[in-house]
């Protein structure tokens, strides 16, 4: 009888494992998003199927980072074009990790959003041609957001003050600061995976007359809302910073 106990102890530590009980992760981390699919307020259904990939290894703990490349999942849950002079909007949310086999259920909101034209032009150096030094290691970028990455010195710049740091391949640690002045006033006391966002990013960058009307970080918890006066279209390589929400599905 022990025994059987015993091992059925062990089965449902080992299924609980498997489920990622363990695998629950702390309010406040930062995932940096690229979508893979597009958001469009005049075709998508409710229940269409969102994804992304996390683009820089985020490191929770001392024994967790989730790689680069994960996969991340959501689903649209509202949608209307706007007709009759109403506004467009569409509601999402990402609830879904694909982990190392396994699939976490998670709670986010919208921290920072930027289109496929500023992901590109973050990525590009700022320094003169003659300038950009013998690998991608030598160059300078600028965030969305505003701060300077200086690969050469592994420092992350704003306002003339170091606020993060950087690999020599633009990998970009720091933490969150508020942006009042954009709506954001959380922060981070742990340094976070920004990839291509300054520390202050907020809101909206590179799409005109688009505004988060809903972040998602009060009720209804973890869905995000999108309003604009024109059609919502957003294309597939727009990059996302989202943060991870204490209470979990």
């Amino acid at each position: 009888m022990v025994c059987r106990r015993v091992l059925i102890l062990l089965f449902a530590l080992s299924s609980c494992a498997a489920l990622s009980c363990a695998q629950q992760l702390p309010a406040g981390t930062v995932l940096p998003v690229m979508l893979h699919t597009t958001l469009d307020s005049q075709h998508d259904k409710p229940g269409k199927v969102i994804s992304g990939e996390i683009m820089q290894d985020v490191r929770v703990s001392d024994g967790m980072v989730i790689p680069r490349r994960t996969r991340l999942l959501g689903r649209v849950t509202a949608s209307s074009p706007g007709e009759n002079g109403a506004s467009s909007r569409i509601s999402f949310v990402f609830d879904q990790l694909e982990l190392k086999g396994r699939t976490v259920a998670l709670r986010t909101h919208l921290r920072a959003l930027a289109s496929m034209g500023q992901v590109f032009e973050a990525q590009m150096p700022t320094n003169s041609i003659d300038d950009y030094g013998t690998s991608e290691s030598d160059w300078n970028t600028i965030q969305i957001g505003g701060a300077g990455v200086f690969r050469g010195s592994g420092e992350v710049v704003a306002d003339g003050a170091v606020v993060g740091s950087t690999t020599d391949y633009g990998a970009v640690t720091a933490k969150l600061v508020p942006a009042g002045k954009r709506g954001c006033t959380g922060e981070s006391e742990q340094t976070q995976a920004l990839w291509l966002f300054s520390p202050s990013a907020c809101g909206v960058y590179g799409f005109e007359d688009l505004k988060v009307s809903h972040t998602g970080n009060a009720a209804p918890n973890g869905e995000i809302t999108l309003e604009s006066d024109r059609r919502i279209h957003i294309s597939g390589g727009s990059g996302w910073l989202l943060r991870v929400d204490a209470a979990q599905p």
